[in-house]
This record gives structure tokens, C-alpha cells and sequence, in this order.
């Protein structure tokens, strides 16, 4: 068995799927309706809207299935993520990826698979809509076009949902997506007793490049600033852009002290990105720092606020 390759992006891939809120949610009409038109058009065992978590296949939908989820590690969608369109296996036992694999050896015992990935956007793949049967067989071109056209389906429901969460620029949580992953976490630190940081970052002269530069070099410097927030913090913080030039982090089980090392790894992250995209301004930002007990009674809004504040401090330190 050849397990799934991570994809370069996990990262930004990962924080896209979580910010649509759907993992380990309730079975939805919408989604369940295309599973049982799939199952149903290409008489197959099994159809599943399958979404690739860090270590885990979750089944948004599912027909013929009654397991919830299988480990990533052995799951035929984790390879099909890292490719765009279809990826069909005719027969597993004759695939030397999947021919010991236990999803093959054991039930649910597949010969055939065809999957259609899902994308956020192209590069960011969150998983499949995808058939399976106990017996190998070919598939047709127009079948293959049937199952791209039911995928599309899936498609816009999700992006449905991710225009109410992720912010369309940057495509990290906006202020609505920030809050539910916030409140989520606040719930997962009490429970176990661990302290929490909000920081509150704002862009330094921004509005300078906007009027000198344009609004694509603006969009730019946003998109740019988001990137470096997911390649710098680590996969349990939660992320987002609040407005603006506005952008937020809540740190799960942190202290001042990891807290610094986080903000210096990013300090030295934009000092990297500004030597090496050779354009005629630098990022700049001003950042607030707030320290939360485990058991505070603040909502995630009320300290976003503090933070908010301690970030108003720094900027006029520097204007200073």
C-alpha cells in the first residue's frame, strides 16, 4: 500500500476546510440529494461526499456506507486531492497503491473508485465526491462527464457556505468565519484548562499604497499578509481578516513566552517576504497582545476588543 501524499498547501488547504465549519456536522439535504442521485445513475455500492481532514476521510454524505470517517492514511481520496478532475481506479487489486490496502482487503471491499475533487479554488483541494463498487469495471467518457457535472453540484454548495466564512480575497476566516472557529476553541480551552492569546494585527500605512501604488497592489499586500499568517502559526491557532486591514489570531494553550517566539518567527517572516518581492514599499504592521485565563468569562468579540486596543497602543508607539 502507497499512502496519500500531503500537499505542498496543507496548511492554507486545511485552515479553508475548517473555516467552512462543515467537519463533523449533521447530514444535509442538499449534499445527501446528489450521493443518492450518484449511487442511484452509475449503480454503485457506495457514494460518499468525502472531505480530507489532517489525519482523517469524513463523510459529509453518505449512501451505502455506515462507517463516519476512515484515517486519512489509507483513504483513496487523500490521493485523489493531489490531483485536479477525476481520479478513477478501474480495479484496486491490479493498482500497486491500493492492492493490500484494508479499505481492499476488507469490506467495504473496493475494486472500483472514481472520484471528482473538490476545490475551493484551483490549487486548494478539500476533498471528493466519489463511487465505489465491489466489482472492477471501466468508465465511459460520458459517465466520467455525468460524475464531473454531479461534482459541480457539490461545489457550489460548499461555496455557499464559504461565502458566509472565508473572506474572498485572502480566502483565510472573515470576521463571522474568525468567530465560530473562536468560540469552538474557547469551549476546547476551558474544557482543558488552558490559557489563550487574541492578537490584533493592523497594516501600517496601507492606505499609502492603495493611493500610490493601486488597489491590485493593495489586494497584493493583503493576500500576501494572509499567507504569512498561515505559514507562520502553527495549524491549532485560528486565523482571519476582520476588515480592512484588520487581521486577528487566537493562540490555543499560549503564554507570553511562546507567544513572542510566534511573533518574532512572523516578524522574521515579513522582513523576508519585504527583501524578496522587490516592490517599492515594505509590509508594515502594528500587532496587539491580550492573555486570557482558561476561565474567563469574556466572549471571543470582548477580547478581540482588549486586543484591539493594545494594538492602538503599538501603532502610536511608532508614529511616535
Amino acid at each position: 500500500m502507497i499512502k496519500p501524499t500531503i500537499p505542498s498547501n496543507e496548511a492554507e488547504r486545511l485552515h479553508a476546510l475548517r473555516t467552512l465549519n462543515v467537519l463533523d456536522s449533521s447530514h444535509e439535504e442538499r449534499f445527501d440529494r446528489v450521493t443518492r442521485m450518484a449511487k442511484r445513475m452509475f449503480n454503485v455500492s457506495i457514494s460518499l461526499v468525502s472531505l480530507v481532514d489532517e489525519d482523517r476521510q469524513w463523510f459529509k454524505s453518505k449512501q451505502g456506507l455506515e462507517a463516519t470517517e476512515t484515517p486519512r492514511d489509507i483513504s483513496f481520496c487523500g490521493h485523489a486531492i493531489n490531483q485536479e478532475g477525476l481520479f478513477i481506479i478501474p480495479d484496486a487489486v491490479k493498482d500497486e497503491r491500493f492492492f493490500d490496502n484494508p479499505l481492499v482487503t476488507e469490506a467495504p471491499y473496493i475494486r472500483f473508485y472514481a472520484g471528482y475533487t473538490l476545490k475551493i479554488r484551483e490549487g486548494l483541494n478539500i476533498g471528493t465526491l466519489c463511487l465505489i463498487d465491489e466489482k472492477p469495471r471501466v468508465m465511459a467518457e460520458e459517465d466520467q462527464q455525468l460524475l464531473k457535472d454531479l461534482g459541480a453540484m457539490i461545489e457550489q454548495e460548499i461555496k455557499s457556505i464559504q461565502l458566509a466564512t472565508l473572506d474572498e480575497l485572502t480566502l483565510i476566516s472573515n470576521r463571522r468565519g474568525f468567530l465560530t472557529l473562536a468560540d469552538h476553541n474557547l469551549k476546547l480551552c476551558r474544557r482543558r484548562k488552558v490559557a489563550m492569546t487574541f492578537l490584533l494585527f493592523d497594516l501600517n500605512k496601507f492606505k499609502v499604497i492603495n493611493d500610490t501604488y493601486g488597489h491590485h497592489e493593495g489586494d497584493f499586500v493583503l493576500s500576501k499578509f494572509a499567507q504569512l499568517m498561515l505559514d507562520t502559526f502553527r495549524d491549532v491557532d485560528v486565523i482571519g481578516r476582520l476588515g480592512g486591514d484588520e487581521f486577528v489570531a487566537m493562540l490555543t494553550d499560549s503564554d507570553k513566552e511562546n507567544t513572542e517566539q510566534i511573533l518574532t518567527r512572523f516578524s522574521v517572516a515579513v522582513d523576508q517576504a519585504n527583501a524578496t518581492m522587490k516592490k517599492p514599499y515594505k509590509i508594515e504592521y502594528s500587532v496587539g497582545q491580550e492573555y486570557f485565563p482558561y476561565d474567563t468569562e469574556k466572549s471571543a468579540e470582548e477580547m478581540i476588543q482588549e486586543a484591539d486596543a493594545a494594538m492602538y497602543q503599538d501603532k502610536n508607539s511608532k508614529v511616535r
